[in-house]
């Protein structure tokens, strides 16, 4: 069941969309503006495949009360349980022991894709990003997760440090995945709850990200091949932690 809402302001539509480019029915822009701001937005759009139209000011008014819309307003669907928090998934499975995947600035949208589909097949309870500086869910991580996105909760949070912080009070193990770790992955012991913290595509883990961390491993590479892309190397740390597990 959805319903629909009005949100207004340039950077409340440019975040709906990074966030959930699906959920936006619509965006309404003043027909009167050309400047920059205007066509990044514009661009933004396009890239996303959200339809849009170009509207006069005063039916721009007609649509917000507020004359605080900057000329551009969107119809945006509100699903119900489109997203659920880490306390919910907590508290609801307090007898069982958790497996979260924390992506730490993934912003490439397939490899956001691939990770859901890895997490679906890996029984992953949710899957963490952090809502600025990481990508969204779009038509492409969709497509690209073959229905993983309707099957593993996504969990978008402000803080990543202070959402780390909170699984580490909840008894939930968080380990980290460094390149550099003296410490491979076959000789990390895995139990209980855990919490999986993948880096992004080329700067990895963010310095209090890894700092956070009760434990940090590395996979062993054994060609030429300096590194792995991030769902694959989430593929290969899901299965050894599921392999200890069971």
């Amino acid at each position: 069941m959805s319903t629909e809402k009005k949100i207004y302001g340039f950077h409340s539509i440019t975040s709906q969309i990074r966030l959930d480019s699906l959920a936006v029915k619509e965006v309404f822009i003043d027909e009167a503006r050309t400047d920059g701001r205007v066509n990044d937005l514009i661009k933004l759009i396009k890239e996303n495949e959200v339809k849009f139209h170009l509207s006069t000011k005063d039916r721009l008014d007609g649509m917000v009360s507020s004359n605080k819309h900057q000329g551009v307003v969107a119809l945006v669907r509100e699903t119900q349980n489109r997203y659920v928090t880490i306390e919910d998934i907590i508290e609801e499975n307090h007898d069982k022991a958790l497996l979260f995947l924390i992506l730490d600035g993934v912003v490439d949208p397939h490899n956001l894709g691939a990770c859901f589909r890895v997490a679906d097949a890996m029984g992953v309870d949710a899957l963490i990003c952090p809502k600025d500086n990481a990508v969204g869910l779009n038509a492409t991580v969709r497509k690209v997760a073959c229905g993983g996105t309707e099957s593993v909760p996504f969990v978008v949070v402000t803080n990543l440090a202070r959402t780390i912080r909170y699984l580490k009070s909840s008894n939930i193990f968080v380990y980290g995945t460094d390149d550099d770790a003296n410490k491979p992955l076959q000789e990390t012991h895995f139990k209980g709850s855990i919490a999986l913290v993948m880096g992004s595509e080329g700067k990895g883990m963010r310095r209090l990200t890894k700092e956070l961390c009760d434990d940090i491993f590395s996979i062993p590479m054994m060609g030429q091949v300096e590194s792995l892309n991030v769902s694959v190397a989430s593929g290969i740390c899901l299965y050894e932690i599921n392999r200890q597990k069971t």
